[in-house]
């Protein structure tokens, strides 16, 4: 029964990556221990189960059905281990986490570190990125993503807070060009904006309180595709910055940047941990959502 499983992960892993490279990565073996895993399993079985070329890979029909039925029957392993790591004191095995750059590097990381010194079972791997990542296809077991969520059945989500930002200003930018008193005022100064391949995020600051407000756009000369960078580009004076309050706090609390126009929040976003659904939900990703839920609010002014 054991020799039956022999590769079934590794084969499972290396249709849904779509290359063996990747399939490697994901499981954190070399490229050719995967390609001998998935030679041995066909010799197992007797047929072909890949078609490979230089290129590409596709599943023979043979394949296709062998691949149906290792991901049901993987299903079911994964529900009995689940029904096991549920009654366990304390959580074990690998976490693979996607999470933001900044905010994962100064709000999430935090957290998931104190889990680490928790539970010395528990080895968590934390990608830091601001593109868009899928769970399933890439492996995670829990991702925090900031602003609207995109339709899905195959994801759970559990809300962790709300992220407003605000405007903030170097002294020095604001002594050389004064500073802004209301919405209009913002006409007359310069922003450094935010990007992301080459597609700027327009400052949509509202002349009016309502939905219906004018939208007022702001003279940026430059933009970058990181907050941190944003931030600092708007302490040495290079312009306005529109910044998540908890970033904008604490270079606020040493100084380096002074809030302008009060309490005025251009826009606010939720923060959510989203995971793969599942019938059980494992220990390791369960204590980390709860750890999020629990510690990411007072992190960022709730």
């Amino acid at each position: 029964m054991m020799d039956n499983l022999d590769g079934v992960a590794t084969f499972v892993q290396v249709v849904e990556a779509g290359s063996f490279a990747l399939a490697a990565e994901r499981m954190d073996l070399t490229r050719s221990a995967v390609g001998k895993a998935i030679g041995r399993l066909e010799t197992r079985l007797g047929v072909r189960l890949l078609q490979r070329s230089t290129r590409s890979q596709t599943l023979t029909a043979e394949g296709q059905a062998y691949y149906e039925g290792c991901v049901r029957a993987l299903a079911e392993l994964d529900v009995a281990e689940a029904a096991l790591d549920h009654g366990r004191a304390e959580p074990s095995g690998r976490l693979r986490v996607s999470v933001p750059e900044a905010f994962g590097h100064l709000c999430v990381a935090p957290v998931l570190l104190d889990l680490a010194r928790k539970y010395p079972n528990l080895q968590i791997d934390v990608s830091f990125t601001d593109r868009y990542t899928d769970l399933i296809e890439e492996g995670f077991d829990l991702a925090v993503r900031i602003g609207e969520l995109r339709d899905s059945s195959t994801l759970a989500a559990r809300r962790l807070g709300t992220q407003h930002i605000a405007i903030g200003a170097s002294p020095a930018y604001l002594a050389r060009h004064g500073t802004p008193r209301n919405i209009e005022q913002l006409a007359d100064h310069v922003g450094i904006a935010y990007s992301r391949a080459g597609v700027v995020t327009p400052w949509d600051a509202k002349k009016s309180v309502g939905r219906d407000g004018e939208p007022l756009r702001i003279r940026s000369q430059v933009s970058m595709d990181d907050i941190q960078a944003i931030a600092a580009a708007a302490i040495d004076g290079y312009g306005l910055a529109w910044l998540p309050c908890w970033l904008l706090t604490r270079h606020a609390q040493s100084g380096a940047l002074v809030p302008v126009l009060g309490s005025y929040r251009v826009r606010s976003q939720e923060i959510y941990a989203i995971w793969p659904k599942a019938r059980h939900l494992r220990a390791k990703t369960r204590v980390a959502i709860d750890a999020l839920k629990e510690r990411i609010p007072a992190m960022i002014g709730e």
